[in-house]
């Protein structure tokens, strides 16, 4: 979003307000609604710079944590040959089933 300009906030409630058949005349009240919305446009303006900052380190954490599943639940790669992993190839396999005796 835009940020909001120091007057701006003040003039667009002035015009508002001219619209509906009430002027704003220079006075105490208007110092007041001057500095009042001047204050609430340094508070949007902070808090939408604070939700910028605030959203980036969530997105970070966001992918930290994308990535840390990723990794956790991606298939295993297969064991490259000659690893030392599996059955020897020179021994003989035994039968899994004892022999009967006597036959």
């Amino acid at each position: 979003m835009k940020t909001i300009k120091k007057d701006e906030l003040f003039h667009s409630l002035g015009n508002f307000l001219k619209s509906k058949g009430i002027e704003l005349n220079d006075g105490s009240y208007t110092a007041r609604i001057r500095k009042g919305c001047n204050v609430l446009s340094e508070v949007i303006n902070t808090t939408q710079d604070t939700v910028k900052k605030t959203k980036v380190k969530a997105d970070a954490a966001w992918t930290e944590l994308r990535k840390s599943i990723h990794e956790s639940t991606a298939p295993r790669t297969a064991p490259k040959p000659g690893t030392g992993k599996g059955r020897p190839k020179n021994r003989k396999q035994k039968s899994r089933r004892p022999k009967k005796p006597g036959l």
